[in-house]
């Protein structure tokens, strides 16, 4: 464990949850849990076209938890504590990760969503270390969710 918990902390994580449960956030949280898998960014935004629904969605649900992975990757927020509250974000990056350096390319935005990324990582280094299988399963479910 790198350093204990604070209240600060605690109260932060609320205050990511509480918003989290705003209206048009759920709304958003929604389309992407249905988005279906896409192969390439170009078939994203095909589907789902700059100005979109779906398209504000994703840029809304990414750029939270990228913002609230920010939290985390300068040493703001506990990140033991974080993970154990924050599994939607390894749900979003499943989502989107393999669109991610095409978007990087196409935005030329070489740290675009990183600090989601960073956080991704180590959620997965953890799950797979109590089972090597944990997050190729969990990807299997993910990934049929919009399918």
């Amino acid at each position: 464990m790198d350093q204990q918990a604070t209240y600060d902390d605690v109260n932060l994580i609320l205050k990511l949850y509480e918003l989290r449960r705003e209206e048009r956030m759920r709304k958003a949280r929604n389309d992407v849990a249905m988005l279906k898998p896409f192969k390439t960014a170009a078939e994203f935004q095909a589907a789902n076209p700059p100005g979109s629904d779906v398209e504000a969605s994703v840029r809304m649900v990414t750029s939270y938890w990228d913002m609230a992975a920010s939290f985390v990757t300068s040493g703001v927020l506990n990140q033991e504590l974080f993970l154990q509250s924050a599994g939607e974000l390894l749900f979003v990056w499943t989502k989107i990760a393999s669109l991610v350096p095409e978007m990087r390319t196409a935005f030329n935005s070489p740290k675009y969503l990183a600090n989601m990324e960073t956080v991704a990582k180590t959620a997965i280094d953890n799950m797979n270390r109590a089972n090597p299988k944990a997050y190729e399963a969990f990807t299997a479910r993910v990934k049929a969710m919009g399918a």
